[in-house]
């Protein structure tokens, strides 16, 4: 199966060589025998936000048969961030002596206060970088100054974050910290599951993610709650064969964990990977937009390396939050945004009053407008403002 696809412009469908056009054709025809015999709706939930930007780049959606839909979940890491955490963000560029580095699609994503990209015109040290060590070379440029990364992201970025740290130790790099706001995919999958509102019957995996964790963590899905489970690569044909497995394990009434993704999956994940993960970070309780706290859901500094744990550094910015919450002062949310309902898979972005009219990429309501990754960025960039399905 061809590993690169034809670029396309910008705002378009995305193109298929002749081979993956015969591949795809072959996967729908056996999507729709399979369909046919089960004869009711079937939802089956993405949760990775590079899948959300295929599915509408390739219209996979209106290629699938009625009774089959594609829905949206918490895949973006840049929009499951909540409004709390980007308030603790604004509140880190307003301290002094601090230069707060962060990827690029965190700057414009709104909270109480404004945006990362506002304190920055407001004269706020903040730096787009590109990756960890990017943020150690801040660091090390600037010794007046404490540089922190926010560490946003899945299990796919938490090692790059480890690594650094551990390169800052080696090379006496002291004025270097992470806020660590990472978040683990398979806790945010069985609240969903125990949501009586939310209706899923498989799920198509996040490829990137189980390349580091790979499939144990996600058995429970299958076990638990009798729910199928296949790891998706990222191209067009990934997609649709991993919903015909999908659909095939309903079809004999089976619930597993499959790969798909074999190119890059492993079941044992990636070793290496997860031994930097356990030994920099221990599970904690983390707040999801839209679906609210989830206990071990997050990944915080261990003790060990507290020297480089900004968290600890800027400890009264966590504790001012903590009280505001405990004495019922929430973050202010934008009423005309359901970006939390969208990546609960109860909405979708069209069902947003906002949507395309006070809510464009250029002029973002909420992160799932955002972020490259979120749902509504993408149906914005391939269906435009339009009201569809």
């Amino acid at each position: 199966m061809p590993e690169m696809r034809k670029q396309k412009k910008a705002g378009r469908k995305g193109v298929l060589s002749e081979q993956e056009k015969a591949q795809a054709q072959y996967w729908l025809e056996r999507i729709r025998e399979v369909s046919e015999e089960l004869r009711e709706e079937v939802n089956l939930m993405e949760v990775c936000g590079t899948h959300t930007v295929a599915i509408a780049q390739h219209g996979l959606r209106e290629l699938l048969p009625p009774g089959v839909r594609l829905i949206s979940g918490p895949g973006c890491p840049v929009c499951v961030t909540a409004s709390e955490d980007i308030d603790l963000l604004l509140g880190l560029a307003e301290q002094p002596g601090v230069l707060l580095a962060t990827f690029g699609d965190l700057m414009r994503v709104p909270g109480s206060g404004g945006s990362l990209q506002e304190k920055k015109a407001q004269g706020a040290r903040v730096q787009v970088v590109y990756s960890t060590l990017d943020a150690l070379k801040l660091a090390e440029e600037n010794p007046g100054l404490e540089v922190v990364f926010a560490g946003i992201g899945f299990e796919t970025t938490a090692p790059t974050v480890a690594v650094s740290i551990e390169e800052a130790r080696r090379r006496g790099i002291k004025n270097y910290s992470v806020w660590s706001l990472h978040k683990l995919v398979p806790p945010a999958l069985r609240v969903l599951l125990e949501d009586p509102a939310v209706n899923i019957d498989g799920f198509i995996n996040p490829g990137h993610v189980c390349t580091i964790l790979g499939t144990a963590p996600f058995e429970f899905v299958a076990r638990d709650y009798r729910r199928p489970c296949v790891v998706a690569g990222f191209e067009a044909v990934d997609v649709l064969e991993t919903v015909f497995m999908i659909l095939d394990q309903l079809r004999q009434g089976e619930a597993r964990v499959d790969i798909q993704y074999r190119r890059a999956v492993r079941p044992e994940g990636n070793p290496a990977a997860l031994r930097y993960m356990e030994q920099f970070f221990e599970p904690a309780t983390s707040r999801w937009r839209g679906i609210g706290a989830i206990p071990g859901s997050g990944l915080k500094l261990r003790p060990a390396w507290a020297e480089w744990d900004a968290e600890k550094k800027f400890s009264f910015l966590a504790e001012k939050l903590a009280e505001d919450l405990e004495k019922g002062r929430p973050v202010r949310e934008r009423a005309v945004c359901l970006c939390g309902a969208i990546l609960k898979g109860q909405k979708h972005p069209f069902d947003c009053p906002s949507f395309g009219e006070k809510c464009t990429p250029w002029h973002p309501v909420g992160p799932c407008m955002v972020s490259q990754e979120g749902a509504c960025a993408a149906y914005y960039r391939y269906y435009g403002a339009a009201r569809a399905r």
